[in-house]
């Protein structure tokens, strides 16, 4: 979440040479990581599972992940965001607008809901992560929280172009050659779910050979129907379940099984908390070769997060400084999840589109979310984890659309008007934003839809157009105009308020948000004396937070609207101790220390792919007694620990944070401390 994608998040057109450099974790560790990712499945040298070996999950080639958002490959979370109308994360909706910042320095598109990866100018993303190895024994569904990355059924090679051709040289690649499996296409097998793919799926073992099976779970045992099959892994459906885990519930929504925006509704909450723990873990040992006070076998025990917590607790204190963290590893807490799991997302983003009428559906403008590895629209009127008032603006808008006669846009064919609806909900103050995205100008019947909107949404404050012309994937086109009441609603977290525009980056979670920025205001541990530096500060909520407790604060972000939001929201707040600059990290941190301005605290908050090569070097370069880490992405955050420690600091403690109840993502806080110094 955060800023997440609301930061340029190290989208810069890179050379060729640093994008080799990102690839490799940076230098010389290149094969390192890939080494300890392919452990999952042998020893894979195959172009076609470079995606199993890398951060990425089902995508080989990082440019594909934005080719393909949310869009018959449904791996990726950022992509996931597209499929959904979700920002996986929280972290996507500013990709598109640091993409184009990054490019070009100066020019601002509106924030696009675009995938990591977003604009062909951007680097790469590190290739590392991946492939990490499951951990448990089948049939104990409280052992198995291990993650497989792997490539979904259906998608590219990662040695395939984004058009399609093969190696871009016109040739079919050679069959694999799946002689000598132990399993047949279309065969029926018994499997042992071993661990949770990064899509939620379940990992199956026959005879060793693994199945990524949707809907099983760890600790089950199942019969399983082969569907695809590779060298070393397939794709298999789930006919039944003969040993049914006891964290196996049964899913709420209706249309779970079709709709793509959750993946572990199956799962029961504390068994999300314990697999989203052992995602982390995973990714800290395997990844990022660091020792985890307790090991993964503590981890891994069968306990439920609490008895994982006292278990650790000893851990715990020990770890109290670089020192200690060396000998007894890192502490990785219990994730935190929510009281009420439920209708926790302020922000809804649905694309709208037409139906043909069926013997069953009248047809007509619909809307609601993609199914699963397609772009067919599900129509839809509620979400469990969308806050009420949200799912109320989305069928009133599709009601009163229909009647006034308002096309819904054809992707296919780039005409009609209606794209998307977009409603902002201020959980604290009860604001309601309307957001209707065009494919043009102007907007048929506008004075009688602006009337029929305020009188069906009680609560409602603005209402925008915005206006995306392009045939792309982003959702925001770089044109908003208000139709009626404010350009902002408002709404807070903790003690600070805080102005939301069309396009502004906030955390979709308001509750879980308090809770990752509270742990973070813990790890910098500031008494009132310190300079902090937020690296990725987008519109100013870690920040202003920090602002509180830390003597001076400056924030640094790419996106020039952004900082425009974060200048607003400091004065909302009387907040002076804060100042707010344009420009990549990287760059303006190092002409801050020209200034004479030395950091006791760094914080970052990296999109999903991490911080960028030279910002880390800059770390480094400043030298802070402590950096805090809030990441959205297990993997990166692995990789970029390694590098922080390799260069003078120690990771002593990291705090999941569960943002988004019923899917795989989970956001973490790490606390490094310079080695040398006490805590």
């Amino acid at each position: 979440m955060s800023k997440k994608s609301s930061n340029g998040k190290g989208f810069r057109g890179g050379s060729e040479r640093g994008e080799a450099s990102a690839r490799t974790g940076f230098g010389s560790r290149g094969r390192a990581e890939e080494t300890s990712v392919r452990t999952g499945f042998g020893s894979r040298g195959r172009a076609e599972e470079t995606s199993v070996r890398t951060g990425f999950g089902s995508r080989g080639r990082a440019e594909e992940t934005s080719a393909r958002t949310g869009f018959g490959s449904r791996g990726g979370a950022e992509e996931t965001s597209e499929r959904t109308g979700f920002e996986a994360g929280g972290r996507t909706e500013e990709t598109g607008a640091r993409s184009e910042a990054r490019g070009s320095r100066t020019k601002l598109s509106g924030r696009g809901e675009q995938a990591a990866g977003g604009a062909s100018g951007d680097r790469s993303p590190a290739k590392v992560g991946g492939a990490l190895k499951t951990r448990g024994r089948a049939g104990d569904g409280r052992n198995q929280a291990g993650v497989v990355r792997v490539p979904e059924a259906g998608s590219r090679s990662a040695s395939s172009s984004r058009s399609g051709r093969p190696n871009g040289r016109g040739r079919q690649p050679a069959a694999a050659d799946l002689s000598g499996l132990p399993v047949e296409k279309n065969g029926e097998y018994e499997a042992d779910i071993v661990g949770i793919g990064h899509e939620g799926e379940g990992v199956g073992r026959v005879s060793g050979y693994t199945l990524f099976i949707p809907g099983a779970l760890p600790g089950e045992r199942v019969l399983v129907k082969a569907v695809k099959l590779k060298k070393q892994y397939g794709y298999g459906k789930l006919l039944r379940i003969i040993q049914a885990s006891p964290d196996r519930i049964s899913a709420p929504c209706p249309i779970y099984s079709q709709c793509g925006g959750c993946q572990l509704q199956h799962l029961s909450y504390e068994g999300q908390l314990r697999f989203k723990r052992q995602l982390v873990i995973d990714n800290l040992e395997r990844i990022g070769k660091l020792k985890v006070a307790g090991g993964t076998s503590a981890a891994s025990s069968g306990k439920s997060d609490e008895a994982a917590g006292a278990a650790f607790q000893d851990a715990s204190h020990a770890a109290a400084s670089p020192s200690t963290a060396a000998t007894k590893g890192i502490v990785v807490h219990p994730t935190l999840g929510m009281e009420e799991p439920w209708r926790y997302r302020n922000k809804a983003q649905v694309p709208i589109g037409f139906e043909a009428a069926s013997a069953d559906r009248e047809g007509g403008l619909v809307g609601g979310f993609y199914a699963q590895g397609s772009h067919r629209i599900i129509d839809m009127d509620e979400c469990l984890i969308q806050q009420e008032n949200n799912d109320r603006v989305v069928a009133e808008v599709k009601r009163i659309a229909r009647e006034l006669g308002i096309r819904a846009y054809n992707e296919e064919t780039h005409k009609g008007l209606l794209r998307h609806v977009v409603a902002r909900y201020g959980f604290n103050t009860g604001e309601i934003m309307v957001v209707l995205i065009t494919n043009g100008e102007s907007l048929p019947h506008v004075d009688e839809l602006v009337g029929l909107l305020r009188q069906a949404i009680p609560g409602i404050k603005s209402i925008c157009q915005n206006v995306n012309k392009e045939r792309t994937n982003v959702i925001f086109g770089d044109k908003t105009k208000v139709l009626w009441g404010d350009d902002v609603i408002y709404d807070t977290i903790g003690a600070i308020r805080f102005a939301i525009s069309a396009r502004s980056f906030y955390q979709v979670n308001p509750v879980q948000t308090e809770v990752l920025y509270g742990k973070a205001l813990d790890f910098a541990g500031l008494r009132g004396e310190e300079t902090v530096i937020d690296a990725y500060c987008g519109i100013g909520t870690i920040s202003l937070f920090l602002a509180q407790r830390a003597r001076q604060v400056y924030g640094v972000e790419i996106v020039g609207e952004a900082i425009d939001d974060a200048r607003r929201n400091a004065r909302l707040n009387g907040i002076r101790n804060v100042q707010f600059e344009v420009g990549a990290a990287e760059v303006v941190i190092p002409e801050w220390r020209r200034q004479g301005i030395a950091p006791d605290v760094i914080v970052v908050d990296p999109p999903r792919k991490g911080c960028d090569a030279a910002l880390l070097a800059t770390i480094l370069e400043m030298r802070p007694t402590r950096v805090v880490y809030v990441s959205c992405n297990p993997s990166t955050l692995a990789r970029d620990l390694q590098v922080l420690e390799e260069g003078g600091y120690s990771t002593v403690e990291v705090q999941p944070v569960d943002m988004f109840p019923h899917t795989v993502h989970v956001e973490s806080v790490a606390l490094l401390v310079r080695n040398g110094t006490d805590r």
